[in-house]
């Protein structure tokens, strides 16, 4: 059996709810990715066209730094990058984790989190980015996220 990260960016505490899930039913270790810089509720007003998050949004080179590294990543086949969907997309934060780390050879699964958004665009985005990187499949989950739902997705 595979061993499995689960990472996660988490603004609110609902992914983070979600990706605790997923690891409790998988067995896998959870890694927070945490911006050196927390966001407050301000960063994250998506109305608002100066907020942090809109900020880095509207900016495709924005990278924010971020606190923790995967110190063992070698020692997993299976990493799970969960996140809220921001502007149809991945947090750019998403973007600085997967740029830090070599996956290699390894299966990467994206959840992520949203009232209403769907994943496909932010999954797709991902893969033509990164192209070198196995990009498996992608689906958003709630927090009423099922163990059929988590085990029909990545195992």
């Amino acid at each position: 059996m595979s061993k499995i990260l689960v990472s996660f960016f988490s603004a609110s505490g609902v992914t983070k709810d979600v990706a605790s899930k997923i690891a409790d039913i998988t067995g896998g270790d959870l890694f927070e990715i945490e911006p050196v810089n927390k966001y407050t509720n301000e960063d994250l007003d998506w109305t608002n066209s100066q907020s942090r998050s809109s900020r880095e949004m509207n900016d495709l080179s924005s990278r924010p730094e971020v606190k923790n590294k995967v110190s063992n990543l070698n020692d997993y086949d299976t990493v799970l990058i969960g996140f809220p969907v921001w502007w149809d997309l991945a947090p750019r934060v998403i973007n600085t984790f997967i740029e830090e780390n070599d996956f290699e050879n390894k299966k990467i699964y994206v959840f992520a989190t949203s009232g209403g958004s769907s994943v496909i665009n932010s999954f797709n985005t991902l893969k033509n980015t990164y192209s070198n990187i196995n990009f498996i499949s992608a689906k958003r989950l709630t927090s009423n996220v099922s163990e059929n739902d988590i085990t029909s997705f990545i195992m």
